[in-house]
């Protein structure tokens, strides 16, 4: 096999291995988690005290299904295949319930490794009961999930200038964006998902970046940033930076807490649009990303394979500084 090197097939997600979740009680008492075929519904999981998640990077599969895994993963073997198995459902003992995708390295036609991603925070010392196995709808809550989005309230610029709620917006209406002007959505969705742990959505308080009320977006969400002065040692004036590495727990952080309302903005081509005054994009189709499309909707634009805004992006570390975010607010109004 070989590995894909176009980095928008690259996927990275922090996961925990099969180990790490023993059956406490029920009919598979003291295996670990597996693949769906060897679930037995209510049987009752708990994380082990000294689980520790780790970074599955993988690259899409061009030779077949599934991924292959790379060289810097912190977990399995590079080369190796994996396949997204399946979506479980697991209740807590408040009767509050949550996904997780379930992941299959495969080596040599056997399996190797298996892999949780849960969609909410989990914790140790607590039994979490299987309620729900769910073999099709895995790919597109994956897509769900990887899918850059809005929520509800968030005022997106038109091309005539008037700041519109996202959530009245619909097919048709014209978004004034950075590099192409008017353009109008070709599709516009909402999708509300729990609010909790790493999925939860980042506030950006008003004012922070310039923005004219709180921004809230999804944690992977990428704003763009242009600098006056290159205060972040980007070595160049632009920047795309993911909201995710930006929280510092006070001017921008995760609302933790209910459920929330997403939206998702499609244009022809990927796009930098304006959000609270904000330059942020709208959505990326994707080797991840399209299983959330509905059937009819397949945007052709070229833009959706590269543009140029993507090769602006900042990685982690130049971002792993004393508050970058008051870095960037400076850079951006010298």
């Amino acid at each position: 096999m070989s590995q894909s090197t176009n980095p928008l097939t690259k996927q990275t997600i922090i996961v925990y291995q099969a180990a790490d979740l023993l059956v406490t009680e029920g009919v598979a008492e003291g295996d670990t988690l597996s693949f769906a075929d060897e679930l037995v519904m209510d049987d009752t999981y708990q994380l082990h005290r000294s689980a520790r998640r780790g970074r599955l990077t993988m690259a899409v599969n061009e030779d077949g299904p599934g991924f292959l895994l790379m060289e810097d993963s912190q977990f399995g073997t590079s080369g190796n295949q994996v396949i997204l198995d399946s979506c479980i459902t697991v209740m807590a003992p408040d009767g509050t319930t949550f996904e997780g995708l379930i992941f299959v390295e495969i080596e040599a036609d056997g399996v190797e490794d298996i892999y949780f991603l849960p969609l909410a925070n989990i914790q140790t010392d607590t039994d979490y009961r299987l309620v729900g196995i769910d073999r099709q709808s895995a790919v597109t809550r994956f897509a769900e999930v990887a899918c850059v989005s809005f929520t509800r309230g968030t005022h997106i610029t038109m091309a005539s200038g008037r700041q519109t709620p996202i959530e009245d917006l619909k097919a048709g209406d014209k978004v004034l964006t950075r590099d192409d002007g008017p353009q109008e959505i070709q599709w516009i969705s909402q999708t509300t998902l729990r609010a909790i742990g790493r999925y939860a959505p980042v506030v950006i308080k008003k004012g922070v970046l310039h923005n004219e009320n709180d921004l809230i977006v999804s944690p992977d969400h990428r704003l763009f940033v242009y600098q006056r002065q290159d205060r972040l040692g980007a070595g160049r004036s632009e920047v795309l930076v993911k909201v995710r590495h930006l929280i510092n727990g006070e001017t921008v952080y995760q609302k933790d807490d209910g459920f929330v309302d997403y939206f998702q903005l499609l244009f022809e081509n990927h796009q930098i649009i304006y959000a609270e005054g904000i330059a942020a994009e709208s959505l990326l189709i994707d080797p991840r990303t399209r299983a959330a499309l509905p059937e009819g909707v397949n945007p052709s634009g070229a833009g959706h394979a590269h543009r140029p805004h993507l090769d602006y992006e900042v990685q982690e570390g130049l971002l792993s500084q004393p508050d970058a975010v008051e870095l960037l607010r400076k850079a951006s109004s010298d």
